[in-house]
């Protein structure tokens, strides 16, 4: 009999060590490989209201305006043929052709990146860094400018400075003259 309630404790045990064990590698892969595999991101502050869940049909129209939007932008970069008033364009140009004169407009800065980050990472990056050397040039020139009319306005005063002590030296020396 000792020897069977013996066997039942040990049995026991070994159960709950099991349950133990089963608990602890489930909420390893519950909660920790989940953080690991699938990192959240920060938890929202205090005062962040978190919002309803969507429902089915929600999504859908929250999707179908998404869809609608998303088109309407890719229909603008397929080309200029797509567009009606580029047709009245390629008309003037092609009668000023006629007539000897073409009217060339280069494309502003603005224009000239709009262009360049439709084409991405590979065209934006040329058309930046022409912007950034147009303006480092300017700031040089302007830098170099007041550099120019702060040495030209020490200089003024410097010889008026000259030109007042030397008119008081000959006003103080004609002033102790023969007497």
């Amino acid at each position: 009999m000792i020897s069977y309630k013996a066997t039942v404790v040990s049995n026991s045990r070994f159960k709950m060590k099991l349950k133990t064990v089963w608990r602890k590698v489930s909420d390893y892969v519950r909660y920790d490989l989940k953080e690991i595999a699938f990192p959240s991101s920060l938890p929202d502050p205090p005062h962040f209201k978190k919002r309803r869940k969507l429902s089915l049909k929600e999504r859908y129209l929250v999707l179908k305006e998404a869809s609608r939007l998303y088109a309407a932008s890719r229909v603008r970069d397929i080309g200029p043929e797509l567009r009606p008033n580029d047709y009245k364009k390629k008309r003037e140009i092609l009668v000023d052709e006629e007539y000897g004169s073409r009217k060339h407009k280069e494309p502003s800065t603005l224009e000239d990146l709009a262009v360049a980050a439709r084409g991405g990472m590979e065209t934006l990056r040329p058309a930046l860094q022409r912007v950034y050397m147009t303006r480092a040039s300017a700031y040089k020139d302007a830098l170099k400018s007041f550099i120019q009319g702060y040495q030209e306005g020490i200089q003024q005063t410097m010889e008026k400075i000259k030109d007042s002590k030397s008119s008081e030296d000959t006003d103080a020396s004609s002033s102790k003259g023969p007497t």
